[in-house]
Protein backbone atom coordinates (compact mmCIF):
# COMPACT_ATOMS: atom_id res chain seq x y z
CA UNK A 1 0.00 0.00 0.00
CA UNK A 2 1.63 3.64 -1.25
CA UNK A 3 1.03 6.78 0.78
CA UNK A 4 -0.24 9.08 -1.71
CA UNK A 5 -0.65 12.80 -2.15
CA UNK A 6 -4.30 12.20 -4.65
CA UNK A 7 -6.17 11.94 -1.08
CA UNK A 8 -4.63 15.03 0.80
CA UNK A 9 -5.12 17.03 -2.03
CA UNK A 10 -8.95 15.62 -2.76
CA UNK A 11 -9.11 16.99 0.86
CA UNK A 12 -8.11 20.76 -0.25
CA UNK A 13 -10.27 20.35 -3.48
CA UNK A 14 -13.44 19.74 -1.24
CA UNK A 15 -12.62 22.99 0.41
CA UNK A 16 -12.54 24.58 -3.36
CA UNK A 17 -15.83 23.34 -4.00
CA UNK A 18 -16.99 24.23 -1.26
CA UNK A 19 -16.15 27.77 -1.22
CA UNK A 20 -17.35 28.03 -5.31
CA UNK A 21 -20.62 26.03 -4.68
CA UNK A 22 -21.57 28.47 -1.54
CA UNK A 23 -20.09 31.78 -2.09
CA UNK A 24 -20.82 35.16 -0.58
CA UNK A 25 -21.64 32.70 2.65
CA UNK A 26 -23.98 35.43 3.23
CA UNK A 27 -28.22 35.92 4.08
CA UNK A 28 -28.50 32.19 5.16
CA UNK A 29 -32.23 31.81 5.18
CA UNK A 30 -35.20 29.49 4.72
CA UNK A 31 -37.03 30.24 1.53
CA UNK A 32 -40.01 27.88 2.56
CA UNK A 33 -38.94 24.98 0.07
CA UNK A 34 -37.32 21.71 0.93
CA UNK A 35 -33.60 21.72 0.29
CA UNK A 36 -34.01 18.87 -2.38
CA UNK A 37 -37.05 20.50 -4.17
CA UNK A 38 -34.97 21.52 -7.02
CA UNK A 39 -34.35 17.82 -8.04
CA UNK A 40 -37.88 17.81 -9.45
CA UNK A 41 -37.85 21.70 -10.86
CA UNK A 42 -38.09 21.60 -14.68
CA UNK A 43 -34.32 22.59 -16.19
CA UNK A 44 -33.39 26.36 -16.69
CA UNK A 45 -34.34 27.83 -19.68
CA UNK A 46 -31.67 29.88 -19.52
CA UNK A 47 -28.10 28.54 -19.16
CA UNK A 48 -24.46 29.72 -21.00
CA UNK A 49 -21.60 27.67 -22.19
CA UNK A 50 -19.25 28.75 -19.15
CA UNK A 51 -22.02 27.48 -17.13
CA UNK A 52 -22.06 24.16 -19.01
CA UNK A 53 -18.37 23.84 -18.77
CA UNK A 54 -17.57 25.00 -14.94
CA UNK A 55 -20.44 22.28 -13.66
CA UNK A 56 -18.46 19.43 -16.14
CA UNK A 57 -15.27 20.44 -15.06
CA UNK A 58 -15.11 21.58 -11.91
CA UNK A 59 -15.84 18.41 -10.60
CA UNK A 60 -13.47 16.27 -12.91
CA UNK A 61 -10.18 16.93 -10.90
CA UNK A 62 -12.43 15.49 -7.68
CA UNK A 63 -13.46 12.33 -9.09
CA UNK A 64 -9.58 11.83 -10.58
CA UNK A 65 -8.03 12.29 -7.33
CA UNK A 66 -10.30 10.49 -5.28
CA UNK A 67 -9.80 7.31 -7.66
CA UNK A 68 -5.81 7.60 -8.40
CA UNK A 69 -6.11 7.69 -4.10
CA UNK A 70 -7.91 4.39 -4.15
CA UNK A 71 -5.90 2.98 -6.89
CA UNK A 72 -2.65 3.97 -4.77
CA UNK A 73 -3.60 2.74 -1.65
CA UNK A 74 -4.70 -1.23 -3.36
CA UNK A 75 -8.53 -0.39 -3.37
CA UNK A 76 -9.25 -0.94 -7.14
CA UNK A 77 -12.22 -2.84 -7.27
CA UNK A 78 -15.66 -0.31 -7.68
CA UNK A 79 -12.86 2.63 -7.18
CA UNK A 80 -14.45 4.60 -10.12
CA UNK A 81 -18.11 3.96 -8.97
CA UNK A 82 -17.42 5.27 -5.35
CA UNK A 83 -15.53 8.31 -6.46
CA UNK A 84 -18.62 9.12 -8.47
CA UNK A 85 -20.48 8.31 -5.83
CA UNK A 86 -18.95 10.16 -3.46
CA UNK A 87 -18.34 13.33 -6.12
CA UNK A 88 -22.35 13.20 -6.53
CA UNK A 89 -23.52 12.89 -2.54
CA UNK A 90 -21.18 16.33 -2.71
CA UNK A 91 -22.70 17.85 -4.84
CA UNK A 92 -26.37 17.03 -3.79
CA UNK A 93 -24.98 18.58 -0.38
CA UNK A 94 -23.89 21.51 -2.22
CA UNK A 95 -26.77 22.11 -4.26
CA UNK A 96 -29.38 21.47 -1.30
CA UNK A 97 -27.20 24.20 0.82
CA UNK A 98 -27.61 26.55 -1.79
CA UNK A 99 -31.66 26.83 -1.41
CA UNK A 100 -30.95 28.38 1.79
CA UNK A 101 -28.66 31.08 -0.20
CA UNK A 102 -30.75 34.12 -1.84
CA UNK A 103 -28.09 34.53 -4.26
CA UNK A 104 -27.20 31.45 -5.53
CA UNK A 105 -29.83 28.88 -7.53
CA UNK A 106 -29.95 25.08 -6.99
CA UNK A 107 -30.13 22.68 -10.31
CA UNK A 108 -31.07 19.52 -10.74
CA UNK A 109 -28.61 19.89 -14.13
CA UNK A 110 -25.58 21.85 -12.19
CA UNK A 111 -25.90 18.29 -9.87
CA UNK A 112 -26.22 16.12 -12.90
CA UNK A 113 -22.93 17.89 -14.89
CA UNK A 114 -21.23 17.67 -11.53
CA UNK A 115 -21.16 14.00 -11.35
CA UNK A 116 -20.89 13.48 -14.99
CA UNK A 117 -17.82 15.62 -14.77
CA UNK A 118 -16.55 13.55 -11.14
CA UNK A 119 -17.43 10.40 -13.25
CA UNK A 120 -15.25 11.65 -16.49
CA UNK A 121 -12.45 12.11 -14.15
CA UNK A 122 -12.52 8.82 -12.31
CA UNK A 123 -12.21 7.02 -15.68
CA UNK A 124 -9.26 9.37 -16.71
CA UNK A 125 -7.57 8.17 -13.38
CA UNK A 126 -8.66 4.52 -13.78
CA UNK A 127 -7.17 4.86 -17.75
CA UNK A 128 -3.95 5.97 -16.99
CA UNK A 129 -3.71 3.44 -14.74
CA UNK A 130 -4.71 0.37 -17.24
CA UNK A 131 -2.01 2.09 -19.40
CA UNK A 132 0.69 1.72 -17.03
CA UNK A 133 1.28 5.34 -16.14
CA UNK A 134 0.11 5.77 -12.75
CA UNK A 135 2.51 3.01 -12.41
CA UNK A 136 5.56 5.06 -13.86
CA UNK A 137 4.77 7.90 -11.94
CA UNK A 138 5.40 5.70 -8.72
CA UNK A 139 8.44 4.59 -10.02
CA UNK A 140 9.46 8.33 -10.75
CA UNK A 141 8.51 9.23 -7.33
CA UNK A 142 10.08 6.18 -5.78
CA UNK A 143 13.60 7.50 -7.79
CA UNK A 144 12.99 11.46 -6.82
CA UNK A 145 11.32 11.78 -3.56
CA UNK A 146 11.88 10.06 -0.29
CA UNK A 147 9.41 7.89 1.15
CA UNK A 148 7.72 10.17 3.25
CA UNK A 149 7.07 13.37 1.20
CA UNK A 150 3.36 13.33 0.46
CA UNK A 151 3.06 16.58 2.90
CA UNK A 152 5.99 18.52 0.78
CA UNK A 153 4.76 17.36 -2.68
CA UNK A 154 1.04 18.76 -1.58
CA UNK A 155 2.26 22.23 -0.54
CA UNK A 156 4.37 22.48 -3.68
CA UNK A 157 1.52 21.38 -5.86
CA UNK A 158 -0.34 24.26 -4.11
CA UNK A 159 2.17 26.93 -3.95
CA UNK A 160 1.05 28.03 -7.75
CA UNK A 161 -2.85 28.93 -6.37
CA UNK A 162 -0.97 30.53 -3.69
CA UNK A 163 0.66 33.15 -5.79
CA UNK A 164 -2.31 33.51 -8.13
CA UNK A 165 -4.46 36.48 -5.78
CA UNK A 166 -2.02 39.16 -6.01
CA UNK A 167 0.36 40.57 -3.07
CA UNK A 168 1.68 43.41 -1.98
CA UNK A 169 5.13 41.89 -2.59
CA UNK A 170 6.03 39.57 -5.90
CA UNK A 171 5.90 36.18 -3.96
CA UNK A 172 5.07 37.54 -0.43
CA UNK A 173 2.55 35.08 1.02
CA UNK A 174 1.29 35.03 4.67
CA UNK A 175 0.90 38.82 4.72
CA UNK A 176 -2.04 38.64 7.08
CA UNK A 177 -1.11 41.20 10.08
CA UNK A 178 -3.02 44.19 9.22
CA UNK A 179 -5.95 42.23 7.91
CA UNK A 180 -6.01 40.29 11.26
CA UNK A 181 -6.09 43.27 13.58
CA UNK A 182 -8.91 44.53 11.77
CA UNK A 183 -11.02 41.61 11.36
CA UNK A 184 -10.19 41.49 15.45
CA UNK A 185 -11.37 45.16 15.60
CA UNK A 186 -14.55 44.72 13.78
CA UNK A 187 -15.67 41.59 16.12
CA UNK A 188 -14.76 43.06 19.15
CA UNK A 189 -16.63 46.33 18.38
CA UNK A 190 -19.00 47.73 21.02
CA UNK A 191 -17.44 45.17 23.79
CA UNK A 192 -15.57 46.12 26.72
CA UNK A 193 -12.61 43.94 25.51
CA UNK A 194 -11.73 46.11 22.59
CA UNK A 195 -9.89 48.62 24.80
CA UNK A 196 -7.99 45.48 25.43
CA UNK A 197 -6.74 45.30 21.81
CA UNK A 198 -3.21 46.31 21.42
CA UNK A 199 -2.60 49.47 19.17
CA UNK A 200 0.52 50.41 17.03
CA UNK A 201 1.81 53.76 17.85
CA UNK A 202 2.71 54.41 14.27
CA UNK A 203 0.85 53.26 10.88
CA UNK A 204 2.26 50.28 8.91
CA UNK A 205 4.93 51.70 6.05
CA UNK A 206 5.79 50.35 2.42
CA UNK A 207 8.97 48.98 2.52
CA UNK A 208 11.91 50.12 1.26
CA UNK A 209 13.44 48.76 -1.94
CA UNK A 210 15.94 46.75 0.32
CA UNK A 211 13.28 45.21 2.64
CA UNK A 212 11.52 44.45 -0.56
CA UNK A 213 14.34 42.88 -2.12
CA UNK A 214 14.83 40.64 0.72
CA UNK A 215 11.03 39.43 0.81
CA UNK A 216 11.13 38.76 -2.98
CA UNK A 217 14.32 36.45 -2.82
CA UNK A 218 12.81 34.62 0.23
CA UNK A 219 9.79 34.39 -1.29
CA UNK A 220 11.36 31.86 -4.14
CA UNK A 221 13.58 30.33 -1.70
CA UNK A 222 11.73 28.78 0.65
CA UNK A 223 9.69 26.81 -2.12
CA UNK A 224 13.27 25.79 -3.42
CA UNK A 225 14.37 25.11 -0.12
CA UNK A 226 10.98 22.89 0.75
CA UNK A 227 11.77 20.89 -2.57
CA UNK A 228 15.40 20.36 -1.10
CA UNK A 229 13.58 18.86 2.39
CA UNK A 230 12.03 15.68 -0.04
CA UNK A 231 14.08 15.81 -3.32
CA UNK A 232 16.92 12.50 -3.03
CA UNK A 233 19.71 13.89 -5.62
CA UNK A 234 21.51 17.64 -6.18
CA UNK A 235 21.04 16.77 -9.92
CA UNK A 236 17.21 16.54 -9.69
CA UNK A 237 17.18 19.21 -7.10
CA UNK A 238 18.58 21.73 -10.14
CA UNK A 239 15.84 20.47 -12.48
CA UNK A 240 13.30 21.43 -9.60
CA UNK A 241 14.88 24.58 -8.57
CA UNK A 242 14.13 25.65 -12.51
CA UNK A 243 10.62 24.68 -12.54
CA UNK A 244 10.20 26.21 -9.25
CA UNK A 245 11.51 29.77 -10.84
CA UNK A 246 9.27 29.21 -14.19
CA UNK A 247 6.38 28.53 -12.33
CA UNK A 248 6.40 31.42 -10.06
CA UNK A 249 7.38 33.99 -12.71
CA UNK A 250 4.64 32.20 -15.40
CA UNK A 251 1.51 32.61 -12.34
CA UNK A 252 2.84 35.94 -11.12
CA UNK A 253 2.66 37.08 -14.73
CA UNK A 254 -0.75 35.69 -15.43
CA UNK A 255 -2.00 37.37 -11.97
CA UNK A 256 -1.47 40.36 -12.54
CA UNK A 257 -2.88 39.81 -16.39
CA UNK A 258 -6.43 38.97 -14.73
CA UNK A 259 -6.08 41.86 -12.53
CA UNK A 260 -5.22 44.55 -14.41
CA UNK A 261 -5.35 43.60 -17.48
CA UNK A 262 -2.66 41.76 -20.18
CA UNK A 263 -0.51 44.88 -20.96
CA UNK A 264 0.27 45.15 -17.12
CA UNK A 265 1.68 41.41 -17.03
CA UNK A 266 5.13 42.03 -15.89
CA UNK A 267 4.29 45.71 -14.35
CA UNK A 268 5.50 44.00 -11.63
CA UNK A 269 9.15 43.20 -12.39
CA UNK A 270 10.64 46.07 -10.94
CA UNK A 271 14.49 46.51 -10.44
CA UNK A 272 13.79 45.33 -6.24
CA UNK A 273 12.12 42.31 -7.86
CA UNK A 274 14.70 41.21 -10.57
CA UNK A 275 17.68 41.66 -7.74
CA UNK A 276 15.67 39.46 -5.39
CA UNK A 277 14.73 36.96 -8.23
CA UNK A 278 18.82 36.81 -8.60
CA UNK A 279 20.09 36.19 -4.71
CA UNK A 280 17.07 33.82 -5.10
CA UNK A 281 19.03 32.09 -7.55
CA UNK A 282 22.48 32.65 -6.85
CA UNK A 283 21.62 31.30 -3.17
CA UNK A 284 19.76 27.95 -4.36
CA UNK A 285 22.20 27.03 -6.52
CA UNK A 286 24.89 27.53 -3.86
CA UNK A 287 22.48 25.67 -1.41
CA UNK A 288 21.98 22.53 -4.11
CA UNK A 289 24.09 19.85 -2.22
CA UNK A 290 23.07 20.60 1.68
CA UNK A 291 21.45 18.13 3.59
CA UNK A 292 17.58 17.59 3.80
CA UNK A 293 17.85 18.21 7.92
CA UNK A 294 19.69 21.40 7.12
CA UNK A 295 17.41 22.68 4.24
CA UNK A 296 14.66 22.08 6.97
CA UNK A 297 16.34 24.43 9.35
CA UNK A 298 16.89 27.26 6.24
CA UNK A 299 13.14 27.07 5.37
CA UNK A 300 12.21 27.71 9.51
CA UNK A 301 15.09 30.85 9.41
CA UNK A 302 13.61 31.90 6.05
CA UNK A 303 9.74 32.30 7.13
CA UNK A 304 10.75 33.47 9.92
CA UNK A 305 12.82 36.18 8.28
CA UNK A 306 9.89 36.44 5.71
CA UNK A 307 6.97 36.82 7.83
CA UNK A 308 8.03 39.45 9.67
CA UNK A 309 9.36 41.55 7.18
CA UNK A 310 6.58 41.28 5.05
CA UNK A 311 4.10 41.94 8.01
CA UNK A 312 5.57 45.34 8.76
CA UNK A 313 4.27 46.49 5.30
CA UNK A 314 0.29 47.46 4.30
CA UNK A 315 -1.69 45.46 2.33
CA UNK A 316 -1.05 46.61 -1.07
CA UNK A 317 -2.75 49.64 -2.10
CA UNK A 318 -4.03 48.47 -5.31
CA UNK A 319 -6.17 45.38 -3.38
CA UNK A 320 -9.45 47.59 -3.57
CA UNK A 321 -9.56 47.52 -7.00
CA UNK A 322 -8.30 44.04 -6.98
CA UNK A 323 -11.02 42.93 -5.52
CA UNK A 324 -13.52 44.90 -7.65
CA UNK A 325 -11.58 43.55 -10.97
CA UNK A 326 -12.55 40.04 -9.70
CA UNK A 327 -15.81 40.05 -8.20
CA UNK A 328 -16.74 42.20 -11.50
CA UNK A 329 -15.87 38.87 -13.26
CA UNK A 330 -15.89 35.35 -13.43
CA UNK A 331 -13.76 34.28 -11.07
CA UNK A 332 -15.27 35.63 -8.14
CA UNK A 333 -15.97 32.20 -6.71
CA UNK A 334 -12.27 31.54 -6.49
CA UNK A 335 -10.54 34.78 -5.68
CA UNK A 336 -11.36 33.95 -2.04
CA UNK A 337 -9.83 31.06 -2.27
CA UNK A 338 -6.38 31.99 -3.56
CA UNK A 339 -6.45 34.60 -1.30
CA UNK A 340 -6.68 31.98 1.45
CA UNK A 341 -3.98 29.86 0.53
CA UNK A 342 -1.86 33.10 0.12
CA UNK A 343 -2.46 34.28 3.68
CA UNK A 344 -1.89 30.25 4.95
CA UNK A 345 0.37 28.41 2.76
CA UNK A 346 3.75 29.99 4.87
CA UNK A 347 2.04 29.04 7.91
CA UNK A 348 1.46 25.34 7.18
CA UNK A 349 4.75 24.76 5.60
CA UNK A 350 5.77 26.16 8.70
CA UNK A 351 4.11 23.14 10.97
CA UNK A 352 4.83 20.71 8.21
CA UNK A 353 8.85 21.58 8.45
CA UNK A 354 8.40 21.53 12.14
CA UNK A 355 6.73 18.14 12.22
CA UNK A 356 9.16 16.49 9.85
CA UNK A 357 11.63 17.80 12.07
CA UNK A 358 10.14 16.13 15.18
CA UNK A 359 9.23 12.77 14.18
CA UNK A 360 12.64 12.59 12.44
CA UNK A 361 14.00 13.25 16.14
CA UNK A 362 11.84 11.09 18.03
CA UNK A 363 12.68 8.42 15.60
CA UNK A 364 16.33 9.05 16.19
Amino acid sequence: MHKTSAWPLALVYVGLICYASLYPFSDWRSQGIVPWAFLSSPWPKYWTGFDVTINLLGYLPFGFLLTLSALRTGRRRFAVVLATLVAGLLSLTMESLQSYLPLRVASNVDLGLNGLGAWLGALLARSLEQWGIIERWSVFRARWFVADARGGLVLLALWPGALLFPAAVPFGLGQVLERLEAALADSLQDTPWLDWLPVRDIELQPLAPGAELVCVMLGMLIPCLLGYCIIRSTRQRLLFLLLVFACGLGVTALSAALSYGPEHAWAWFSLPVKAGLVVALVLALSLLGVPRRVSAALVLLALGVHLDLLNQAPASPYFAQTLSTWEQGRFIRFHGLAQWLGWLWPYATMVYVLFRVWVRDTKN
